[in-house]
């Protein structure tokens, strides 16, 4: 995505492109909470995603209303982009649906402008069989704002082939550090003549930081949405990246540039360019399939090097209710039906994340493919080891992501040093997010 949800304004003149997903949209009904036929509740519920999460979706509402004969539930789906100013401008004329996606960049920024329910208040969710490590991750202020449909944890997607190709051993990842990554890098890259290129730039994505920053015993945000992490920590962090681009261990800026615009069916592991990336769990299937490999899910570097672990389960999305429905004991209901009930989940598997639900994620495990099996034994192998979850950004954080790939850019072209990137970030992070 490109751009923040638009602070509930709406936009002047939509492109061709945002038209033309908008006018997709599955759009049924025009107000929040109508009623159908007489005695029917009618809920709209809005995500983002695939044709395929469309249809699974579409079968999950069909049980649930096979379950509930007096609810029915109108789904909305558009693509990731489009969504966000569809429901912007949506919440800002009180038309927002009654149940909707979230994304925890902007869980805060909804729930402070009051357009989320506390889901406390309505009878009928139960959210007592959630992973804890993400059970209050939607909590704000003493109130539940948001209740995660999965977990995802970020880590380094590796080719076996490719460390093969280059005569190096695939890393110990419960005991590797920061330098042997660097290392690795360089020496994959060498031993090939550049036919694979040990890892693709890093420092694009702030969730990287966000477990380095953790196991220097920092965070990327405080409790309170301000910074959490020093300058120097963020230094060293693009340091990281600097080092590589001298040693050869990661392309350089312009094919660094043009990799990240390619999203990540065009990483160099998904095309068989290169032995390393870094991506959530979740997506290991979609770069299996693309590279055709058997591509394996390594520990991020570092997690023994420090006093503490990094790595956190980020709450693959939220589930939100609008604070103006007219029916929220229903929508609390279809939340329960979605979170908790395994008919859901079975239909669901992986797709928002390993289910948030412990029992659930337990029952559907025999199910998963063998890339969503992968997925859930390194969930199961690191969750041990995690520590403690992460606040939710504060308003402005869908900006991080713009900010992250420019002053990137500027690091890799060699215009700022890794400390005037850290005080770049800084300054513009402070900025958009109001000084946290």
């Amino acid at each position: 995505m490109r751009q923040p949800p638009g602070r509930f304004r709406t936009r002047p003149g939509p492109t061709a492109g945002t038209a033309a997903a908008v006018t997709a949209l599955v759009l049924v009904v025009s107000a929040c909470g109508g009623s159908g036929e007489a005695g029917t509740v009618q809920l709209r519920f809005s995500w983002w995603g695939s044709d395929e999460r469309q249809s699974t979706m579409n079968e999950v509402i069909a049980n649930f209303e096979a379950d509930n004969p007096g609810i029915t539930v109108t789904g909305e789906s558009t693509d990731w982009g489009s969504y966000w100013d569809r429901l912007a401008t949506n919440t800002a004329a009180d038309d927002a649906p009654d149940i909707a996606m979230q994304e925890e960049r902007y869980l805060r920024e909804y729930a402070e402008r009051g357009a989320l329910l506390d889901l406390n208040e309505p009878e009928g969710l139960d959210l007592s069989g959630l992973d804890p490590l993400i059970a209050e991750s939607g909590d704000l202020d003493g109130s539940t704002f948001g209740v995660a449909t999965g977990v995802n944890a970020y880590a380094i997607l590796a080719d076996p082939e490719a460390f093969e190709a280059a005569g190096v051993d695939m890393p110990d990842d419960q005991t590797w550090t920061w330098e042997d990554y660097v290392e690795i890098s360089a020496e994959i890259t060498e031993a090939t003549d550049g036919e694979y290129v040990g890892t693709q730039s890093m420092a694009y994505n702030e969730a990287g930081f966000q477990v380095f920053a953790r196991q220097h015993g920092e965070n990327l945000y405080a409790d309170d949405g301000s910074l959490g992490f020093s300058q120097d920590t963020l230094a060293a962090w693009f340091q990281i990246t600097q080092d590589l681009v001298d040693n050869g261990g990661q392309p350089g800026a312009s094919e660094s540039v043009e990799i990240q615009a390619g999203g990540i069916d065009q990483s160099v592991v998904s095309t068989n360019r290169g032995a390393m990336a870094h991506f959530w769990t979740n997506q290991l299937v979609g770069v299996s399939e693309t590279s055709g490999r058997d591509i394996q899910l390594l520990r991020y570097p570092g997690e023994t090097e420090s006093d503490r672990t990094g790595l956190f389960l980020k709450p693959a999305m939220y589930y939100t209710v609008s604070a103006g429905t007219d029916h929220p004991e229903e929508a609390a209901l279809f939340l329960d039906h979605m979170l908790n009930d395994p008919a859901a989940s079975e239909l669901l598997l992986a797709d928002l994340g390993l289910p948030a639900n412990l029992e659930v994620r337990e029952a559907i495990l025999g199910e998963l493919s063998e890339a969503d099996s992968q997925t859930a034994e390194f969930m199961a192998e690191v969750e041990g080891t995690i520590l403690d979850g992460n606040p939710p950004p504060p308003i402005g954080a869908g900006e991080v992501v713009e900010i992250s790939s420019r002053v990137t850019d500027n690091l890799l072209f060699g215009d700022i040093t890794s400390q005037e990137a850290a005080e770049q970030f800084i300054t513009e992070v402070e900025s958009a997010t109001g000084g946290g």
